[in-house]
């Protein structure tokens, strides 16, 4: 009897369905339940989900204020958007004297471009830099080597369950012979995020990159980690806390650095940032301090 009853159901729901396709008008799908999976009535944010939902797209909001990946170390673990151009600059000022050399220097104008391509979880970065280092009074300038990158949001945040975004990068050598790897370095970064509550969201971020050692000039490879908090003190005011470390393998003279610094943010409105930044060096091999500062516009 039970069997009979569920042979009932599957022939009605096989009429229904049938029922539907053929009147659904060409090029039209038939109508989803947003709450079970993917459809058309909800965009896609990241590439992934969690779960089988879309209660959790997440994605960049363009209703809400600009997300940028400076002043902080840790990049944001969400993409611009589709169409969505981000230019984020900023100048920076760096101590060390480590007892035999002083050096300064100064990192102008910072730029990184944000370009949202072809869906809402991926954009395109290029970044580009010109740097003045003087050592005891010895000053060179010149151009950095340019920086290319995709940043693919992956997942959103689903609960304990963090948003996440992975960026493969690399460095193009077109700098000067100061400040240029002289070969293509590549990396790869990983970024995981959670917000907490209105007032506190948490992130970090892994690399993995090719660098050249400053003194033999062979190549190895770093390891970047960081983990930094944010704290969202008023609608327009924001302000952060971070330690991170560069982490060298199987450099010749290269030593593990590590690194204390925090900042605020001033929203003057939901498309342009204005930040601050300073930061300590925690051992020796870690430059002194820095200061810096940056402006971040949003174009839609």
């Amino acid at each position: 009897m039970h069997r009979f009853r569920f042979s009932q159901k599957l022939v009605y729901n096989f009429l229904v369905s049938l029922l539907l396709f053929l009147v659904t008008p060409p090029g039209q799908s038939i109508a989803e339940d947003c709450s079970y999976g993917p459809c058309s009535c909800q965009s896609r944010g990241t590439l992934f989900q969690w779960s089988y939902g879309t209660s959790f797209s997440g994605g960049p909001d363009l209703c809400e204020p600009l997300v940028t990946d400076r002043p902080d170390f840790t990049e944001a673990s969400s993409t611009v958007g589709l169409g969505v151009a981000q230019l984020e600059v900023g100048y920076t000022y760096t101590f060390d004297n480590d007892g035999t050399d002083q050096t300064i220097n100064h990192s102008y104008p910072e730029p990184l471009l944000r370009v949202g391509i072809l869906a809402d979880w991926l954009e395109l970065r290029i970044g580009w830099n010109y740097a003045t280092e003087s050592i005891n009074g010895v000053r060179t300038s010149g151009s950095e080597d340019l920086y290319l990158g995709f940043k693919i949001g992956i997942t959103p945040q689903e609960g304990l369950l963090p948003e996440m975004a992975l960026i493969p990068q690399m460095m193009v050598p077109v700098g000067h012979d100061a400040f240029s790897g002289n070969e293509v370095l590549p990396g790869l970064n990983w970024i995981y995020g959670w917000e907490v509550n209105d007032f506190i969201s948490t992130a970090g971020s892994t690399q993995l990159n090719r660098a050249i050692d400053g003194t033999s000039t062979d190549a190895y490879t770093e390891l970047a980690q960081s983990w930094t908090i944010a704290y969202s003190l008023t609608d327009r005011l924001g302000a952060y806390t971070e330690w991170y470390g560069l982490i060298p393998h199987s450099a010749d003279t290269e030593k593990t650095q590590h690194y204390f610094n925090g900042g605020m943010t001033v929203l003057l409105s939901n498309d342009v940032q204005w930040d601050i930044r300073a930061g300590v060096g925690l051992n020796d091999a870690a430059d002194d301090y820095f200061v810096g500062t940056g402006l971040s516009l949003r174009f839609h």
